[in-house]
């Protein structure tokens, strides 16, 4: 009865805001709540002292403004807020004339999901919080200016420009300006930067931790106890105003689901409004993302097809497949065509969305059960890029049950055996080990000699060098594989084939293999 109401509540409040996005200035003046919006961006300028009405100085530039809008909405597509947003035209900015180090660092999806494993494994809640005007809070140096934001020009001085004292956005040091800011707000209440992942923080209070990720402005965070949760509510609202907190449910795009059980991750909202942007919600489901009959492969004399429409759709996918493995491998073939895609190549991406409208729920799962070990699994094919030949590398990296990274990729180079293939799909998986083992370190957790799961040949290779006539030919830098396992930092172990998950990212399959590999990533519908 009180989610009913919750919901009604909702309902009714959306009603008092716009359905609809304005195109420019001039259709937001014509609508109160985009007005209001705009008011509210304003009024949070003033409050941060941004800026400062000046006489622009001859020989200085001035920076143009503009508005952009947006509708936030919730989990249930309900408009919760209208938000505009003042930017500045930063293309305008001169390198060394109006601003020096623009470097920010930005945490990778792979380190989003190793935290959510984490939080997993350790069986505490994630949380959400978003800054509110977080570029605003990060003082700026040198002198800047930029124009009266549009539409709402002072009367007296029209021709006056604004003088920056903190950051906005679109400026190109305005990431690098708030990571400052937030890091040594952090720092100087007790946390720690992590020593491989700058975008991490960690509290140490006895035998609890509270670990903190930040993506620019969107901040997730958890700990074994709930007070030192409360504690950096509290540290954050000290110093910068949160627009919102909670329950992490949504974050760059990813759906979070905390139960009892489990932590779920899925896109299935994007795969919905991927379905209806490309006019593909009404089409028939499939069970498989291949079909035996028809390849994806070169098709110079087929009949051409639009290029954007064809780039905007692989695009799209290459982003779903930050929560979707069981697509990465068609998605990337079907990418190496968008130069001059064909009607045969349009027909495999369509295959795609009509693959997920029959599976929109598809995610990853990470079990509260389960151990916390590093191993991975390597494959390669040989010569499948009908291209050019080249071999594709494959691979997939766990922490116990739960999938955290995953890799499909054309090598740079023509294999001419399979062992040669293979073992450079290997020294691949290797890298990404080491980034992992690394990245977890800040976490405890010190992973020696972690297991890389491969099918073939290599694992003798990097055994017994003095195969010659199979490996003379390969790059040096390929042998950084056999220098890692002589250190103990890795050990390569033998699977059968018919267990190799990293066959997923290397080949095409059909129903019955294809559920299975599914199934054995922990790859799941939610209920």
């Amino acid at each position: 009865m009180r989610s009913q109401t919750d919901h009604a509540n909702v309902c009714l409040y959306s009603c008092f805001l716009s359905q609809v996005v304005p195109k420019n200035i001039s259709e937001a003046l014509q609508d109160n709540s985009w007005i209001e919006a705009m008011q509210e961006e304003l009024l949070q300028f003033r409050k941060q002292e941004v800026w400062k009405l000046v006489d622009l100085p001859e020989g200085e530039n001035e920076i143009g403004t503009r508005w952009l809008y947006k509708n936030k909405s919730d989990e249930r597509d309900i408009v919760v807020r209208n938000k505009a947003r003042l930017i500045a035209q930063g293309y305008t900015q001169e390198e060394g004339i109006d601003y020096e180090e623009v470097f920010a660092p930005v945490a990778r999806l792979e380190a989003n999901r190793i935290f959510l494993a984490y939080a997993s494994f350790m069986k505490f809640k994630v949380f959400q919080m978003d800054v509110k005007g977080a570029f605003l809070y990060g003082p700026i140096t040198g002198d800047v200016y930029v124009r009266q934001p549009p539409g709402f020009e002072d009367p007296e001085y029209p021709h006056r420009v604004y003088k920056l004292s903190k950051a906005l956005y679109g400026l190109h040091q305005a990431p690098r300006i708030w990571y400052e800011t937030l890091s040594k707000h952090l720092l100087e209440h007790g946390f720690t930067r992590g020593q491989i992942d700058p975008t991490l923080f960690l509290k140490r209070e006895n035998e609890d931790l509270l670990c903190v990720q930040v993506y620019v402005d969107d901040i997730i965070f958890g700990s074994t106890s709930p007070s030192m949760c409360k504690e950096f509510e509290e540290i954050m609202k000290s110093r910068f105003q949160m627009s919102s907190m909670g329950e992490i449910n949504f974050f760059l795009g990813l759906q979070v689901k905390q139960s009892a059980e489990r932590i779920f991750i899925n896109q299935s909202k994007f795969v919905e409004k991927l379905l209806k942007k490309f006019k593909m919600q009404d089409c028939q489901n499939i069970r498989t993302l291949s079909d035996v009959n028809c390849k994806i492969q070169p098709d110079p004399k087929g009949k051409s097809v639009d290029q954007t429409l064809y780039r905007s759709m692989i695009s799209s996918l290459m982003y779903l497949t930050s929560s979707r493995p069981d697509i990465m491998y068609v998605v990337c073939v079907c990418a190496r065509y968008q130069s001059d895609p064909k009607e045969l190549h349009l027909v495999a991406v369509k295959r795609i969305f009509r693959y997920l409208k029959g599976k929109p729920n598809l995610g990853l799962c990470y079990p509260y059960e389960g151990n916390f070990e590093l191993y991975s699994y390597s494959d390669s094919d040989f010569g499948g890029c009908a291209l050019d030949r080249k071999s594709t590398t494959g691979g997939c990296q766990f922490l116990g049950p739960r999938l955290v990274s995953w890799q499909c990729k054309k090598q740079t180079n023509v294999s001419v055996s399979i062992a040669e293939a293979e073992y450079i799909a290997a020294s691949a998986g290797c890298f990404q080990v080491l980034w992992l083992q690394n990245q977890l370190l800040d976490y405890g957790f010190n992973f020696l000699k972690t297991p890389i799961y491969i099918d073939n040949t290599a694992m003798f290779i990097t055994a017994n060098p003095v195969q010659h006539s199979k490996t003379k030919h390969i790059e040096i830098r390929y042998h950084f594989l056999r220098d890692n396992s002589e250190k103990g930092l890795i050990i390569l172990i033998k699977v059968h084939t018919d267990k190799q998950l990293a066959d997923l990212f290397t080949k095409p399959f059909l129903s019955g293999r294809f559920e299975f590999l599914i199934q054995s990533i922990w790859l799941i519908t939610h209920d």
